[in-house]
């Protein structure tokens, strides 16, 4: 997929007729979103879409990412014996086609999910453990559990209205679009409408909704272009036909700084990438072997070993232009009470003969012809490292990765695939390893889920699937002690460490870049040191203004400031944040954020 721009995109989005004055703040995307059905899609574009179009129960600070009362919740209480939720929404919410939201669509969307369809792959982890889900009026939900819940209440699931979706049954809801069909959006009650646009496409208009119960949003409508490579879409953002550049490189962000008019950045990732391999893809029904995974991809012992031949600093210096740091385990630094940090005797280093070491001593020792074998002797053969076309990081790990198999007397093939390709390829369980990686959320219990066996054939990408790591999942999900419920959650990192169904190799930071010349009054999450868009919650989106307005900003903290100032004068260059380059600022513990399937763009899943 990378290349050139698409003819179309060669020229400026037609402004409709009669709509000069429209405000519009267009981004650039380098990935395309799956779906626009909440129910169907996986990347990170998608659920920012999701985001314009609904709202969720509960909602996200700014500062730190904490739950808050910014969603439709606007309080809620627990009962003494931990089982009881009671939600109470804000009045006055209503649909996007008039009608009233009450209680009775949150519960119809939950237990939609409870019901098991299609609907539980993304959102089941949420409401595992929930009895039952009722509206006990039109302004209270309440939600019953069998035992106490340790992830409640973290719900971030896109509310849909109940007149609209009652008539697309479980088995429609599969292939249901829920785009613009014959010109009618979407129903939703979030700031912003679908006017145009389909999932895997290449366009997407939002326009504002005048009646949102927040207020209507300072802009007129919002556009998603989807460019195929960073070059179109950074040589965009200097014409001005986009406003906004997501998931740049560290070597376009520090070209751009200094440049009249643009603000870029590189801000805080919380999630990690990895190399997984196929621990053994199987037909759920049957339990039958599927696919083609190279046998040795099934043994631990040699997936632990190969997580001594990644040179993660190299990585991070060569491939990902030092924005980022080394990595680990699935829990980030940022998430410290809950992170395992592996111990010296088992903690991986680049350390390609301590690698051999201990593949010889599983039985993979090199022939006559210096090549490895299977401890049946047995030629090990060619290993395919799937790597993503759309992201330079996906394809510059592989071709590493690659040399340094070769070091070792394996041999090895990289194979390209664009991402919604990669999908297919690792549901049909034909390849060997993949690069690709996760956001995380503070709380982890999300994370920690897509590796149970339940999740294979959904969110899990490695078939991971072991009975003690399940066991240890269900325990720490209804831990309400903290302090009980960090030790197990750091027994399943460990347990996953020497698994090694992932190799994790990096914490990566998002490069951004946008007209401060043209929009002000954006603020970045966290607050200080995060990212503008992609974020847990429409803020940006909703409180944005054009740059004639910055006097409104309200006061608002960090980029939107510096932002404002460097409007007033003109101008808008640099890191805004301490007057430095942001690389990678740490979240403090305690909040929780959204999940996403993957991350932003391209180059930062």
């Amino acid at each position: 997929m990378l290349g050139s721009l698409a003819p179309a995109f060669a020229l400026a989005v037609a402004t409709p007729a009669g709509a000069a004055d429209k405000v519009t703040f267009t981004v650039a995307f380098q990935n395309e979103p799956d779906s626009l059905n909440p129910f169907l899609g996986i990347e990170a574009e998608s659920f920012e879409m999701w985001g314009l179009m609904y709202d969720y129960l509960i909602g996200y600070s700014m500062d730190d990412m904490a739950v808050d009362n910014s969603g439709l919740a606007e309080s809620w209480d627990t009962s003494a014996d931990g089982l009881t939720w009671t939600f109470h929404l804000h009045p006055g919410v209503t649909w996007s086609d008039g009608q009233d939201l009450t209680a009775e669509d949150v519960a119809y969307t939950y237990n939609r999910i409870l019901d098991g369809g299609p609907e539980a792959a993304t959102w089941g982890s949420y409401l595992r453990g929930v009895d039952s889900v009722t509206a006990s009026d039109p302004d209270t939900v309440v939600l019953t559990t069998k035992k106490p819940n340790a992830i409640l209440p973290l719900l971030p699931i896109p509310i849909i209205p109940e007149h609209i979706w009652k008539d697309v049954s479980e088995q429609d809801v599969k292939t249901f679009a829920n785009d613009p069909v014959n010109g009618t959006p979407p129903v939703g009650s979030g700031p912003f409408r679908l006017v145009e646009g389909k999932g895997g496409g290449s366009i997407f208009r939002f326009e504002a909704n005048p009646d949102y119960w927040k207020g209507a949003p300072h802009i007129d409508e919002v556009v998603f272009r989807v460019y195929k490579s960073e070059d179109p879409a950074i040589a965009a953002l200097k014409t001005g036909e986009v406003d906004f550049a997501e998931g740049i490189s560290a070597v376009q962000v520090d070209a751009l700084q200094g440049q009249d008019g643009i603000t870029a950045i590189n801000g805080d990732s919380p999630g990690f990438d990895q190399i997984a391999f196929n621990t053994g893809s199987v037909d759920l029904d049957t339990g039958a072997p599927i696919g083609d995974p190279n046998p040795a991809m099934l043994d631990a012992k040699f997936r632990y070993a190969l997580g001594f031949a990644i040179d993660r600093d190299q990585l991070i210096q060569r491939v990902y232009q030092g924005a980022g740091q080394p990595g680990t385990t699935i829990i980030p630094p940022a998430y410290s009470d809950f992170r395992w940090d592996p111990p010296a005797d088992v903690a991986f280093t680049f350390d390609l003969d301590k690698a051999g070491q201990l593949l010889d001593e599983a039985g993979y020792t090199k022939g006559s012809d210096g090549k490895r074998t299977r401890p049946d002797g047995s030629p090990l053969g060619t290993l395919r490292l799937a790597a993503r076309t759309d992201s330079p990081t996906s394809l510059g790990t592989m071709t590493y990765f690659k040399e340094w198999l070769g070091d070792l007397g394996i041999d090895a093939k990289v194979e390209t695939y664009e991402s919604s390709k990669l999908t297919e390829v690792i549901l049909e369980g034909t390849f060997d390893m993949f690069q690709w990686g996760w956001y995380v959320e503070p709380d982890p219990n999300s994370m920690l889920d897509y590796m149970t066996c339940a999740q294979r054939g959904n969110w899990s990408d490695s078939w991971y699937c072991s009975d003690t790591y399940d066991k240890l999942y269900e325990e720490q999900r209804v831990t309400i002690d903290r302090t009980k419920r960090i030790e197990l959650v750091k027994q399943m990192q460990e347990q996953l460490y020497l698994d090694a169904p992932y190799l994790v190799t990096a914490y990566s930071s998002i490069g951004e870049a946008w007209r401060s010349d043209r929009f002000a009054c954006m603020r970045p999450q966290p607050d200080p040191g995060g990212i503008m868009l992609v974020q847990y919650g429409v803020y940006n989106y909703l409180n944005m203004r054009p740059v004639s307005e910055a006097d409104q900003c309200a006061g608002e903290k960090g980029v939107s400031q510096a932002t404002k100032a460097a409007a007033d004068n003109g101008i808008g260059s640099g890191v805004l944040i301490g007057g430095g380059v942001v690389l990678l600022v740490l979240l403090g513990a305690g909040g929780f954020v959204m999940m996403r399937r993957r991350g932003t763009t391209g180059d930062r899943e």
